[in-house]
């Protein structure tokens, strides 16, 4: 055989089908009637519901004030990353409700909800907070206890007689 076909682009010249340019659609914002951007957080056992708007920089968990929620400067710091992230500080007010888990746990479901509902209100900032890893959900969850085991893995103390 004279010409061979070695690649795709050989075989579609061959079959004269002309190659499709593949066009990225740019993401559009994602916001209610109020222009709120909402979003969903998870952590643990914690599930956490953002709204973000464009403000001052407040924030209100569970109705009451960041500092008064997560009184640990730990907590506090973990909330604020995206925003430090995407460059975003003082920008937006943040009102969020979150059950379940303890207060770790409900400090990261609140920050990946913020990470999301950023990413939502303005679809550039989407590459910093995918970078920083925020955007990806923390799967760790506490493992069952199994019957016949004293914990999940632990087994019974073994006595031979």
């Amino acid at each position: 055989m004279a010409d061979q076909i070695n690649t795709l682009e050989d075989l579609n010249t061959v079959a004269g089908i002309e190659p499709v340019a593949e066009v990225e659609t740019p993401r559009e914002p994602v916001r209610d009637s109020l222009g709120r951007a909402y979003a969903t957080g998870k952590r643990k056992d914690a599930v956490a519901r953002v709204w973000i708007k464009p403000g001052s920089g407040k924030v209100i968990v569970n109705g009451k004030p960041i500092n008064t929620y997560f009184a640990r400067p730990v907590l506090q710091m973990i909330l604020k990353q995206p925003f430090t992230v995407s460059g975003t500080e003082d920008q937006f007010d943040v009102m969020a409700t979150v059950k379940g888990g303890g207060l770790s746990g409900q400090a990261g479901a609140v920050k990946h909800g913020v990470s999301k509902a950023l990413q939502l209100y303005d679809p550039s900032l989407r590459g910093a907070l995918k970078a920083a890893g925020f955007l990806t959900r923390d799967s760790r969850v506490v493992e069952r206890k199994k019957y016949g085991k004293a914990k999940a893995r632990k087994s019974f103390q073994f006595s031979k007689r």
